[in-house]
């Protein structure tokens, strides 16, 4: 008995997989950090009547992801619930700013106060 356990037991060690040489697929590096002060704390009702509807809204797990969109460049707001209010708490812009993961230029752009070139 204690033979077949044993030999049970080298079967099953040899049944296990040795870990995948392949190679790992690397993720982007993060944009830089850094929030937009003005922008950071609006309300949605406060950011619709600043840059309008958004392009693109999702809603999941108490949070909302609001994406506005130009030729040039796409802004997405991270709106967290504070007080019974949705909130923005985070910004990002694709292609991100240059110290900023929101792009200066973008936003501006998107509220029509200045052209991205």
């Amino acid at each position: 008995m204690k033979r077949l356990a044993i030999a049970l037991l080298v079967v099953l060690c040899g049944c296990t997989s040795n870990p995948s040489r392949e190679p790992r697929e690397t993720l982007p590096t993060p944009p830089p950090a850094g929030e937009p002060g003005d922008l950071i704390g609006l309300t949605s009702v406060q950011l619709q009547g600043l840059l309008g509807k958004a392009s693109f809204a999702r809603r999941e797990n108490g949070s909302e992801l609001w994406r506005y969109d130009n030729s040039q460049c796409h802004a997405f707001f991270f709106l967290y619930s504070e007080a019974g209010k949705m909130r923005v708490r985070h910004v990002e812009t694709v292609p991100h700013g240059p110290t900023t993961a929101a792009d200066p230029s973008c936003l501006a752009a998107l509220r029509g106060k200045t052209p991205v070139s």
